[in-house]
């Protein structure tokens, strides 16, 4: 496998996005083959990291995946010139407790994989003192690999130099400073950045990062600092896959389906057929139909007149399954309640009633053990995945579909719903089999 990196810092909202995007164009503008990948259960940066480089990124999780799976994946970089993957929070921030896998942080992505970290750190409020946090994530983990820091977010040439002149006293490589620029900041919503889909001028975005890291930053220096690579050679992304032919939606509404699973689908010989709700586009002919997450919320009004999307739903429900996850899971209940108090009809073939009125976040790993059969998993079936929604549960009134804990073995209170051959859960799917 090729070299790689870890793009990580210190917190989120540090500007590693920016960052990422912005060195995954240059590197392809250079002529290199780039795989990205995104450490931790995010569902948006993927698809910004394909928009800069122009190849598929996919999810590394320590918590959620078994060594084999993480394996498999990494080895989607077979091709490549170089691999980089962009952390989630917080270098070390992951769960408390890893029992069967590991915690989660995208430290032990880049200690599995071998990838020196670069740490993109906002010297916003201070100068030589940034060198004392750079300096104590470099040495918290002594076998982890420290490629050097990014300063961003640098207010003129005299903090610059100070900054720099703290963190040479603390012998660690600057590979980079970008000056503070507002305009770059991309636009955001309640689960994060807004989709790649939705950007107004996508490339033109990523093309100024990537002009912005050229002036600002190393390039060379990065490159030469990539290293690692499995050794291993596993034998392709192949996921069994819940059903022969997939009818999956896909538009702005239902977004969120992580590229592991549904590439890992196709590979095993799976037909995945796309279609769009919010076209109004009934399912086509399938085996089963499953609605990913994504903003059934910011779309309720058009979901609730789509009759033929709605009508074809419930006849494919009459003898076939349909699946739901997160915001799938909301358009296949009775009634949602957008952020302005307005009712709207969902499929109902679920009973169940979320609201956006009032919001509040739900967030964090989840462990299920099914207690009803879900397309492609049997009744005792542990399944591993991520919650992240700010919805409401007004009614549940199906059987549950799972007994679900939080990472810590905590039991929550979203176990999914059953009714017929039509199921539901809050949570994204990950990965199977892991205890």
């Amino acid at each position: 496998m090729p070299p790689g990196l870890m793009i990580s810092a210190p917190a989120s909202g540090t500007g590693k996005t920016t960052v990422m995007l912005g060195l995954l164009r240059a590197l392809a503008e250079d002529g290199l083959v780039v795989q990205p990948f995104k450490s931790g259960p995010d569902y948006i940066d993927p698809a910004f990291h394909r928009a800069a480089c122009g190849r598929a990124s996919y999810n590394l999780d320590s918590w959620a995946m078994g060594p084999d799976l993480l394996d498999t994946i990494a080895a989607e970089a077979a091709g490549a010139d170089i691999s980089v993957a962009e952390g989630s929070m917080g270098l070390y921030d992951g769960v408390a407790f890893a029992g069967a896998t590991g915690h989660g942080s995208s430290a032990e992505t880049a200690r599995r994989m071998r990838w020196p970290v670069v740490l993109v750190v906002d010297v916003s409020g201070q100068a030589q003192s940034a060198a004392a946090t750079a300096l104590g994530f470099a040495r918290y983990a002594p076998d982890l690999p420290f490629a050097g820091v990014i300063l961003n977010r640098v207010a003129s040439p005299r903090h610059e130099r100070l900054t720099r002149l703290g963190m040479e006293a603390a012998g660690l490589r600057v590979l980079g400073a970008l000056p503070r620029r507002g305009d770059l900041k991309l636009p955001e919503r309640h689960l994060g950045l807004v989709q790649a889909v939705e950007h107004p001028d996508l490339d033109r975005a990523i093309a100024e990062y990537a002009a912005f890291l050229r002036a600002h930053v190393d390039l060379d220096a990065i490159r030469a600092a990539a290293e690692g690579g499995l050794k291993s050679h596993p034998t392709g992304l192949r996921i069994a896959p819940p059903a022969q032919r997939i009818a999956l939606a896909q538009d702005a509404a239902f977004s969120f389906a992580y590229p592991h699973l549904v590439e890992g689908w196709r590979r095993a010989g799976a037909e995945v057929l796309p279609f769009s709700p919010l076209a109004d586009e009934a399912p086509p002919e399938a085996d089963l139909v499953w609605l990913p997450g994504g903003y059934p919320e910011l779309h309720a009004g058009p979901l609730a007149a789509a009759g033929r999307f709605r009508a074809g739903l419930r006849q494919h429900a009459e003898t076939r399954p349909v699946h739901g996850e997160c915001g799938g899971y909301m358009a296949l209940g009775a009634a949602l309640i957008d952020k302005d108090g307005v009712r709207h009809e969902m499929a109902g073939l679920l009973g169940l009633v979320t609201s956006y009125e009032k919001r509040r976040m739900h967030l964090g790993y989840r462990r299920a053990a099914l207690i009803a059969p879900l397309p492609g998993h049997t009744p005792g079936a542990v399944l591993r995945g991520h919650e992240f929604h700010y919805s409401t549960i007004l009614d549940q009134p199906d059987a549950p579909l799972a007994g679900v804990t939080d990472a810590e073995g905590a039991e929550v209170p979203e176990t999914g719903s059953v009714r017929g051959r039509v199921s539901g859960t809050f949570f994204h799917l990950i990965a199977e089999g892991v205890a």
